[in-house]
């Protein structure tokens, strides 16, 4: 259903990649759920104020995205999960490019909720209601929190309306994911590292939040070596199929931005007339000086197989690249392999660490591992709020619940997480100022 609905390739996508993963997300949520760690009790036996976290007191609403029909999917994906394991029901709002999917999964949840004894309203799936519907949603004095994942302009209409009536809103929108790569990197091993970032842009036809689509070079010989070896790989293979019609509308109106602010076209740049919405593997280029003049439309972010060259005068220009950069969810720098880059390295990365949620070396940034250490998020636009993760168990629960303080409050009558005895025998509690299992 999955594959029908969306284009992306049962196997090995979708069964041996996205599906695995999935499940893998679930049993996590579920083991944190049971252990309890991630509700952070803390207790004081000197002034007998006890805390943790615990839910929302209302439904969390899942807006979920067109690119991960599992992974992400508002009745099976990461916000879902965490919701479920923090003790909040769900409204599911299923995107309309999988219906089919969410239903499969749907169905699968409720049979799981009547099988459990959970309150039947515990999953609740909407399938499609107009804009101003999903603004009274999101503001609704029953809803605990939203999870949004999708473009800039809805997320920012969602967080205004949300906003307005107090309620939460957690958002993951628009991202490029700048991609440096230092001199020495470029002469130690040029061919391997555009090898990487072909395979980076062009997986799943670019559809992936963490898409590199800017790289940063000094403007030398290597550098136009290294343009011209990513341009033949992406020439080397045929556009993969677009998730919808509107993708491949955003695409075409992303590059005439750029080239409008002046970006030059090396590869691709046009639609492809073929089965399905194929948008033709993209490489522009543009100068330092004309990023300089344009940051902000020349950061206008393309979602598809689409990234744009920078090519620095100097060593000067590369951290004045790094300074004009939006928040973005990673940021990934290339040096070579001894020390040789060191210096350089030591300028970028105190500015770089600032605009991005997850910092890599010599790696390219779309894989997303489900890590306790993991931060999915990052500065603004790429999220609403820097300091919480849509990916990584337990932070992640973390979003949809409140913090609970009891002062004085007999014993029998605190949570049990709160009481003296642990109730699980492995839940970490913070007591007295130490990390411990024990009981009191």
């Amino acid at each position: 259903m999955a594959s029908l609905e969306t284009g992306l390739a049962e196997e090995p996508r979708l069964r041996s990649v996205e599906l695995p993963r999935t499940i893998n997300q679930l049993h996590q949520a579920s083991s944190a759920a049971l252990n309890r760690s991630w509700c952070r009790a803390t207790i004081d036996t000197k002034t007998n104020i006890r805390s943790k976290y615990g839910s929302l007191g209302g439904p969390i609403a899942v807006f979920s995205p067109n690119n991960f029909p599992f992974a992400f999917n508002s009745v099976a994906g990461g916000d879902f999960a965490a919701a479920i394991a923090a003790g909040n029901p769900v409204i599911a709002k299923a995107n309309p490019g999988h219906p089919g999917t969410t239903k499969i999964f749907a169905e699968a949840a409720f049979e799981a909720v009547q099988t459990t004894g959970l309150p039947q309203a515990t999953v609740q799936l909407l399938y499609h209601f107009q804009p101003e519907d999903g603004l009274k949603l999101v503001a609704h004095p029953l809803v605990g929190a939203t999870a949004f994942t999708g473009s800039r302009t809805a997320g920012l209409r969602l967080k205004e309306a949300a906003d307005r009536a107090g309620k939460l809103i957690y958002l993951e929108m628009s991202s490029i994911n700048p991609v440096f790569i230092l001199p020495g990197a470029v002469k130690e091993r040029l061919d391997e590292i555009a090898m990487e970032l072909f395979h980076s842009c062009t997986l799943g036809s670019g559809q992936f939040c963490t898409n590199p689509g800017l790289v940063v070079l000094l403007e030398n010989e290597s550098g136009e070596v290294f343009l011209q070896k990513v341009s033949s790989l992406f020439q080397s293979v045929p556009a993969g199929v677009l998730l919808n019609s509107q993708i491949l509308k955003d695409i075409a109106a992303a590059i005439e931005c750029l080239q409008e602010h002046g970006a030059e076209i090396v590869t691709g740049g046009k639609k492809i007339n073929a089965p399905g919405y194929c948008f033709a593997n993209t490489l522009l280029r543009a100068s330092g000086e004309v990023f300089g003049k344009h940051p902000k439309a020349l950061q206008t972010e393309a979602f598809g197989p689409v990234s744009l060259f920078v090519f620095a005068r100097d060593e000067i220009q590369i951290v004045e690249i790094a300074a004009h950069l939006e928040g973005n969810l990673t940021g990934s720098i290339y040096s070579h392999s001894k020390d040789e880059d060191n210096p350089l390295y030591e300028r970028i990365e105190p500015v770089l660490r600032k605009k991005v949620g997850r910092l890599l070396n010599d790696k390219m940034p779309t894989g997303v591992a489900v890590s306790p250490a993991m931060h999915h998020g990052g500065p603004y636009p790429a999220t609403g709020h820097p300091g919480f993760t849509a990916v990584g168990i337990p932070a992640s629960l973390l979003r949809f619940a409140a913090l609970q303080c009891y002062d004085n409050v007999r014993l029998d009558r605190l949570p049990v997480e709160l009481q003296n005895k642990n109730p699980t025998g492995e839940m970490w509690r913070f007591i007295n100022g130490e990390w411990t299992q024990r009981d009191i």
